[in-house]
């Protein structure tokens, strides 16, 4: 198969769009897609959507855009404004409407490293361990999923992305800062960018020869809309090997893998794909929100972890749909997420319940839910940091008062006293 995406501009060109969509659905496309970005590739189309069952298909919910990810008014005024054909005044409305839609949340912005009076671009440093850096090329993605927390990245609107081709600055960075063991490349979709230009980003790291650094990660969504990148293009077996000299040069390889549903484990491609990149030394690890409409019930979670232990993956993580765009639409309660979570959990085997969560990944860290319970007569959530910018305060449980409708940390209150545990340390030994 070889690789075709379409985006707003070019969907109606999909046979399966004139087949089986009405004309308002397609309108109702074209109309959200102006705000939120889009675009799905043809192993997505051909090998994982039911079309017979669109409505309710999770992958087609997972990918193509739907009406209420906009706000009643925001739609009706882009639909008016589309319709009125003044492109400047469309794009104004477009640009207003996403600036109000939190596109940088968890403080991003102010997690941009620095060194010698040199801002490092397309990075960030939340955690004294861990840096994340955006190759320049890589701020695409085969396929764009709909909830994506990182859109602001796809939009064209300079200012929102974070990207960098700086790959020797990060060195240095890196040098300087003994304490950081792991770099993540991430996106948009690193693993989109040919291996060629991959590895320009990565041997120099390689050569570089920093003791303290330990893993090298990739956040990539391929193997879910793409798996042919590692078994049928050009430079697939040049990128398996770049894995295996990542490996041979002393490096943990993680490869962090986001799957939102067990549908994308099913197709023979991803299964051959997977035993290539496991063969290289690489570990797969999983990962995904939960959401509604695609992902949020028991038989899902526990089917897909059952299927990722089975093909030789981790189960890393489960996350709760950040606080930025179309979060009211895809937003899942944190204690129905709970109840979800651990429900799933409890009826895998041990050796899938290296998961964690329902994690939020906010602005002092990953907080997770934990559980319910009462104390001293009173219903509470109890919560703990997985990570955090103060080490400090990772794994120290905390309380919030009770409530079946928050989905997000700044929606709950401090169950006793008048801050929460990061509040009260007001970030120290952090690194903003």
């Amino acid at each position: 198969m070889e690789y075709r995406s379409y985006n707003v501009k070019s969907f109606k060109k999909i046979p399966q769009i004139q087949t089986y969509l009405s004309e308002e659905e397609i309108k109702d496309i074209e109309i959200v897609s102006q705000v939120f970005p889009f675009k799905v590739d043809n192993y997505v189309i051909e090998k994982l959507i039911d079309w017979d069952d669109y409505k309710d298909d999770p992958i087609f919910r997972l990918t193509f855009p739907h009406k209420d990810m906009l706000l009643p008014d925001d739609y009706e005024r882009v639909k008016t404004a589309l319709k009125d054909g003044d492109v400047k005044k469309l794009k104004n409305l477009v640009n207003e409407i996403r600036l109000s839609l939190n596109p940088h949340p968890a403080d991003q912005l102010s997690n941009v490293p620095e060194i010698n009076g040199k801002k490092l671009e397309g990075s960030q440093h939340k955690y004294k361990e861990t840096i994340l850096f955006f190759p320049k090329q890589g701020q695409t993605c085969h396929s764009y999923c709909s909830f994506c927390f990182r859109w602001p990245q796809f939009v064209g609107m300079e200012d929102l992305k974070f990207a960098s081709k700086e790959v020797e600055v990060l060195i240095e960075y890196v040098k300087a800062h003994p304490e950081i063991t792991d770099i993540i490349f991430t996106g948009g979709d690193p693993l989109i960018m040919g291996t060629k230009l991959l590895r320009s980003y990565v041997e120099p790291i390689l050569k570089a020869k920093i003791p303290h650094l330990k893993n090298i990660r990739f956040g990539t969504k391929t193997l879910g809309f793409w798996p042919y990148r590692f078994t049928k293009d050009k430079d697939s077996k040049d990128l398996l090997n770049l894995f295996k000299e990542i490996k041979n040069a002393g490096y943990h390889v993680a490869f962090m893998a986001q799957f939102n549903h067990y549908k994308e484990l099913e197709t023979e491609e991803v299964k051959e794909a997977v035993e290539k990149i496991i063969d290289t030394g690489a570990v797969i690890r999983t990962q995904s929100p939960i959401l509604r409409h695609i992902n949020d019930s028991v038989e899902v979670w526990e089917k897909m972890w059952k299927l990722q232990v089975q093909m030789g993956m981790i189960p890393y993580y489960m996350f709760m749909a950040r606080d930025t765009g179309a979060q009211h639409y895809f937003g899942v309660p944190l204690y129905r997420a709970w109840k979800i979570y651990k429900e799933a959990y409890s009826k895998v085997s041990g050796i899938a319940r290296t998961v964690r969560g329902p994690s939020m990944s906010a602005s002092p860290g990953k907080i997770c839910l934990q559980g319910a319970a009462e104390v001293n007569g009173k219903k509470v959530f109890i919560l703990s940091m997985i990570q955090a910018k103060n080490p400090d305060l990772v794994g120290v449980p905390f309380f919030a008062e009770f409530d079946e409708n928050a989905t997000w940390i700044d929606e709950l209150k401090p169950a006793f006293g008048e801050k929460f545990l990061f509040e009260q340390h007001l970030f120290e030994g952090s690194l903003v």
